[in-house]
């Protein structure tokens, strides 16, 4: 029985030969953009006819669009950039669809509105995304990003007068922006020109490091680095705080990268190779004269820090800080010291080294949480960074090196007593015996089951943290939990953690996640039939794949942005770049893991599947839409009792970021009240 009329969607009869096996693909048209195809343009707005109609009957819509814009309505300042005497950060207050980029005059000066990107669009689709400002704070260079690409328009600020200057860079995308010491100009990335007449949809290919110098046009900025021979590489660039050295980073797969240094005081800006291979994970920390601190997971899992002498040519890497039990994840060089962050069971330590690796004590932190985000300099005293929790709005510390001292710069007031929201560590046991972490947030006085959001992500060696979120506070108010797993496939536990979740080992997250849903029922955190999953990304894929595994084990699920066909997730955009993640599906082994779980061809018909609420949007060039539409498609033509399965696609919205913030409020809203519906969490105004 199915509930809804679904919009007819047409079945085609492609079929493909894949190593003996013949595999259906009916529903390949949707994977061409709506802009051009008025066929899947119609198919869009039919579909979203469909939510938007069942969306508007569920009664908990409106409180919860009305919580979450309570919520989000507290300020949200990141760590500031210190130029000299000029401090830049940007600040989200209340409602703004974008963070503004401010600068003030002295660490407690009056603040000053540089760029305001609420004034660019009507819609407000249109954001500051990346941003640098010069060594000496004359110039911000800083980048567009419309209705949610990737693709960046880069533009430069004069600081003094406001004046936005002539220079333009276009097609910067993956990029960072890192400017030459003197400020004469910056570097950036870019993918080669696009053929005419190519998709936005289409792969990219010639990622390049660039220089542009101020006063000049586009076409004749100056190439640093590329590797034509190798096309589908990922370049990223940063300068050592003296300025003369540049560092290029070249990564085929995101997880492991090549390691270059050009010296920008010679003529020819000649790279030299520091590591070749693309065996490890490599970044350098800083330098010291011809001395370069490094971290790397070489012959470490856990990572650790090395220093190298580039100056001799016969030098070789010298241990620094050795590998810890613990996972190191990042590491600084600020004043004349090291610091290096690590994750104790997924909680943040920092810990503070002298130049020559003896240790010198940690960084008190103001609880259990996450720490990060720190912007400082070598020789400087000052430096900042962000401390938050589940139950810790994200607040911005100044710390003194020296004194090794946090105080207070920053901190929102957030429209809920969070003194009632308590976070409990417990760990489960997967399928093979592995334990496993998890978070879980509620009330206080919420003891016995509950209504559960379960969310996880589960890849690229990405670790989740504990951080604030307004999204999982609107749903923890009202009685429900919020559970977060930290899932094989991240980096939690360092590289053998992702490892065991990636390529061959993919079923291992999927694994992992379906413990944590059993878990959570045996021990009566969830409710019966009040188990919802929420996942983005490869997280969407996540939840695709658990849903065809156990649909019996959840009563709602949200699989975002997703990346649902596994046959054929290498033909799009940077798709290339997950290769390494999941395996080339060209590749027989591959080829027949991907098979064995890829949301779109493992639909069980006849199988009474839970409520499904896909999200995604139109302009979302990293994870295109079509793997969700042909992934609804499949479902919405099967037999899977009587749940709905509907999909929601934003317009002008991207991949996530962006994303103005009334948007993100009306998709959570959606979400969190088809999620309350389906849970049985009754929902009612509560603060």
């Amino acid at each position: 029985m199915k509930p809804f009329a679904y919009p007819e969607t047409q079945r085609g009869d492609v079929v493909e030969d894949h190593f003996g096996i013949p595999v259906a693909d009916p529903y390949r048209w949707l994977e061409t953009e709506a802009a051009s195809d008025p066929t899947v343009a119609d198919w869009v707005a039919a579909q979203n006819a469909v939510t938007d109609a069942y969306l508007a009957t569920l009664p908990g819509r409106a409180m919860f669009r009305a919580r979450l814009a309570a919520l989000y309505a507290a300020d949200l300042v990141l760590p500031p950039h210190k130029r000299g005497t000029l401090y830049f950060y940007t600040r989200m207050s209340g409602l703004q669809s974008q963070p503004r980029l401010l600068v003030r005059e002295g660490v407690d000066g009056p603040e000053r509105v540089l760029i305001d990107p609420n004034t660019w669009s009507a819609d407000g689709a249109t954001a500051l995304a990346e941003w640098s400002p010069s060594a000496d704070g004359a110039y911000v260079a800083y980048a567009v990003q419309d209705g949610g690409t990737d693709w960046r328009t880069i533009n430069v600020l004069d600081v003094a007068t406001g004046e936005v200057l002539e220079d333009k860079v276009e097609r910067a995308r993956f990029t960072a922006i890192e400017w030459a010491k003197d400020g004469a100009g910056f570097f950036y990335a870019r993918f080669a020109d696009a053929e005419e007449g190519a998709s936005a949809q289409a792969g990219v290919t010639g990622h390049a490091i660039y220089f542009h110098a101020l006063g000049t046009g586009q076409s004749e900025d100056r190439l640093l680095y590329a590797t034509p021979d190798q096309p589908h590489m990922l370049q990223g660039v940063s300068v050592t705080d003296d300025g003369r050295y540049a560092v290029v980073t070249s990564t085929a797969d995101v997880a492991t990268n090549s390691l270059s240094i050009v010296d920008l005081t010679q003529a020819d800006w000649h790279p030299r190779a520091i590591i070749e291979d693309l065996d490890d994970q490599w970044g350098v920390i800083g330098a010291v004269g011809t001395t370069f601190y490094l971290m790397t997971s070489r012959d470490a899992e856990r990572l650790k820090v090395v220093t190298l002498d580039i100056a001799d040519p016969e030098a070789d890497f010298v241990d620094l800080i050795p590998e810890q039990a613990e996972v190191m994840n990042n590491a600084w060089m600020v004043g004349d010291l090291l610091l290096t962050s690590s994750l104790d069971d997924v909680m943040t330590r920092i810990s503070r080294y002298a130049l020559d690796g003896t240790p010198e004590g940690a960084v008190t932190l103001p609880g259990i949480g996450s720490a990060g985000g720190l912007r400082g300099s070598s020789g400087d005293n000052e430096a900042f960074l962000v401390f938050t929790s589940y139950n810790v709005p994200s607040s911005v510390y100044r710390y003194d090196v020296a004194g090794n001292t946090l105080s207070v710069w920053a901190e929102p007031d957030v429209a809920t007593d969070l003194d009632n929201i308590v976070v409990d560590r417990q760990f489960f046991t997967s399928k093979d015996g592995t334990e496993v972490p998890m978070f879980i947030v509620r009330r206080a006085d919420v003891t016995g089951p509950a209504p559960t959001m379960l969310y996880a992500y589960g890849g690229y060696g990405i670790s989740m943290v504990p951080a604030f979120s307004p999204s999982a506070i609107a749903w923890v108010e009202q009685g429900g939990a919020y559970v977060v797993a930290n899932i094989r496939g991240g980096g939690e536990y360092g590289r053998a953690w992702h490892m065991a979740g990636r390529g061959l080992q993919k079923q291992n997250t999927f694994d992992d996640l379906i413990a944590a849903g059993e878990y959570l029922l045996e021990m009566g955190i969830t409710s019966p039939d009040g188990l919802a999953i929420q996942g983005e990304s490869n997280g969407g894929l996540l939840v695709g794949a658990v849903v065809n595994q156990r649909p019996d084990l959840f009563a709602a699920a949200f699989p975002g942005v997703g990346v649902m066909d596994m046959l054929r997730y290498n033909k799009f955009t940077g798709g290339q770049l997950w290769v390494g993640e999941f395996g080339d599906p060209a590749v027989e082994e591959n080829f027949r893991n991907v098979l064995a779980y890829s949301p779109y061809h493992n639909v069980r018909p006849g199988t009474d599947y839970p409520a499904i609420l896909v999200t995604t949007a139109d302009s979302d060039d990293r994870v295109v839409p079509g793997h969700s539409f042909k992934y609804v498609a499949a479902l919405q033509a099967a037999d899977l009792g009587p749940m709905p399965r509907l999909v929601r696609i934003a317009t002008r919205a991207g991949h996530g970021a962006g994303k103005p913030i009334d948007k993100v409020i009306a998709e959570t809203a959606d979400m969190w009240a088809f999620a309350a519906q389906w849970t049985g969490l009754d929902v009612g105004v509560r603060e």
